[in-house]
């Protein structure tokens, strides 16, 4: 099969998507541009602030593109390209854009307020606190997960105890951003320049960053750079968005798409032949297509994560509700061709049907840094773009959760006014206990390893998808919307991530039986895995109860009320 028709059917197919689906669902919805939108109703300059269109579209792009959409599909692969294909596809477009837009929409529509919250507003308090005690529980795994990638990413030292320039390199680049995007943020806060300026300004301040980076690398070993990040994570987390991390997701834009952009002229120039079967099979190596394809592509294809970013961080600095459909749908479209274009490229390096040696990531910027020599890059400078790259991917991310995990703890502790707070909720409603707490049992787990944190993840991950769009039902349906396009895809996850979980479950008991057990890696994820699912329940059956015994007679003037927030 030729890659090169595989990457235009695929871009042609999700600008259509755009275009056609994505309209629709505005046009069904309703959006009011001369609205005052969250971002300038509840400015605090913290975490209410209005941006412009791309500032907030490089935020949502650069934290919700995790290393997910290119390890995910490159390991789905094992059934074939074809499958992984057209999950991509139909996943990308029907599930997680549509998901990703309904939870900003929603939030935008009803004072930036984050799903939980939203879940306490169209279902009750008890489901509130039930979802937000399962979102902060999936922060801790998604900061342990990336924040373990990451030093791992920056250690400047082998394993036989060579020098890892690439890395250092890397380091020493993210580092650079953290403090030119204050510098960058003061900026843009102080002379406001027009959308061109700012851009002009960034790619500079990229290409300068990325200069120094190279010519001064730092050699630090993994342990030192897990404290680094844990360190940078608290202060991303209580700093004012326009202060760190809107400048830094913008200047790392440059860096993601550029990713995305070598890849995909890459693969234009090369017109490469994908070398792996269409389908595989139903069963690969004792691994089922159902539910393992659908939980290995979370990213590119719909991801719970997304809700939270699109309703506990872009709602907030929404400028104008135009805006919304390019960064709540376009920016998951992106996501789901860097998927594909990631796909293309790993499965036309294989040989013979088999995919060649290393990690997903590690074949991938292979890959797309052998195209970026094509275009007289050298190697060095190649490589050493493709690992910020991956960087870059898991930095926004942790810095975006260690902000979202800090304000569920914050929400689940809430009290109406009038009620009587105990102790414990008033330490929790600090801004700054609320990170280290999160912080410090993330840490806890991410001495664990990423691979043995990464299989739960993924399902609760997929998990929290099922969930975010059955509260986004009853949203829709209490406001007098049509939901029944979030009908199929919420069933259907739940049923993907539940299968997956009670495999997790029974993969666990069976290394018990096998003498295999390590109580600090296994029993953590056992408990962890058995609250997820009991948490999970609970909050279906109290909004699956709204959702389907919901007075729409009741809710029709509520409904209404809401729609012109």
């Amino acid at each position: 099969m030729n890659g090169l028709m595989v990457v235009g059917f695929a871009m042609v197919f999700f600008a259509c998507a755009y275009l056609v689906y994505g309209r629709w669902l505005v046009k069904t919805w309703g959006i009011d541009p001369n609205a005052k939108t969250p971002a300038h109703e509840f400015e605090d300059g913290r975490d209410y602030s209005p941006a412009s269109r791309f500032t907030v579209f490089s935020n949502q792009f650069s934290s919700i593109t995790g290393a997910g959409p290119i390890t995910g599909p490159i390991i789905a692969a094992m059934f074939g390209w074809l499958p992984a294909l057209l999950w991509l596809l139909i996943g990308g477009v029907f599930f997680g854009a549509v998901q990703d837009f309904t939870a900003l929409y929603a939030s935008v529509k009803n004072q930036g307020k984050s799903m939980g919250m939203l879940i306490e507003q169209y279902v009750g308090r008890t489901g509130r606190r039930l979802f937000l005690l399962f979102c902060w529980l999936f922060t801790l795994l998604v900061i342990a997960a990336f924040a373990d990638i990451v030093a791992n990413t920056f250690n400047g030292f082998a394993k036989d105890g060579s020098l890892a320039s690439p890395n250092a390199s890397a380091a020493s680049i993210s580092m650079l951003y953290i403090f030119v995007a204050m510098g960058f943020g003061f900026f843009i806060r102080k002379f406001q320049p027009k959308e061109g300026m700012k851009f002009v300004v960034g790619l500079v301040l990229f290409l300068a960053m990325m200069t120094i980076g190279i010519a001064f690398p730092l050699y630090f070993d993994a342990t030192v750079w897990r404290y680094v990040v844990f360190g940078y994570c608290f202060i991303a987390s209580v700093m004012p968005m326009w202060l760190l991390m809107q400048p830094r997701d913008y200047l790392s834009s440059f860096l993601l798409l550029g990713m995305v952009a070598g890849g995909v002229i890459g693969v234009l120039v090369a017109n490469p032949t994908i070398n792996m079967p269409a389908f595989v099979g139903f069963e690969v190596n004792g691994k089922s297509l159902f539910p393992i394809l659908f939980i290995n592509i979370a990213c590119g294809a719909v991801s719970g994560f997304h809700s939270l970013v699109s309703s506990g961080t872009s709602s907030k600095t929404i400028d104008n509700e135009k805006d919304m459909l390019t960064v709540g749908y376009g920016s998951m479209l992106v996501e789901a061709l860097l998927g594909v274009v990631a796909l293309v490229i790993v499965c036309s390096a294989a040989t013979d049907g088999v995919l060649p040696q290393g990690t997903p990531f590690q074949t991938f910027a292979g890959a797309v840094g052998g195209f970026f020599m094509m275009f007289g890059l050298p190697q060095h400078v190649a490589v050493c773009f493709m690992t910020m790259c991956v960087s870059a991917l898991a930095m926004t991310t942790i810095d975006s959760v260690a902000r979202i995990g800090r304000m569920s703890l914050q929400e689940l502790f809430a009290v109406d006014e009038g009620e009587q707070q105990g102790w414990f909720g008033r330490m929790c409603g600090n801004t700054y206990f609320a990170t280290a707490l999160t912080l410090i049992l993330s840490y806890m787990l991410c001495l664990a390893g990423y691979m043995n944190i990464w299989p739960l993840f993924g399902a609760a991950n997929q998990l929290l998808s099922a969930l975010v769009l059955i509260g986004l039902a009853v949203f829709l349906r209490t406001t007098g919307r049509k939901g029944w396009m979030l009908y199929v895809p919420m069933v259907f996850m739940f049923l993907v991530t539940m299968s997956a979980l009670v495999l997790s479950v029974v993969g666990i008991y069976d290394k018990l039986l096998a003498g295999n057990f390590l109580f600090m890696v296994d029993g953590l994820q056992l408990v962890l895995a058995l609250a997820l699912m009991t948490l999970a329940m609970l909050v279906v059956k109290h909004c699956g109860k709204e959702l389907i015994t919901g007075n729409v007679e009741e809710v029709d003037e509520e409904g209404l009320h809401h729609a012109s927030v």
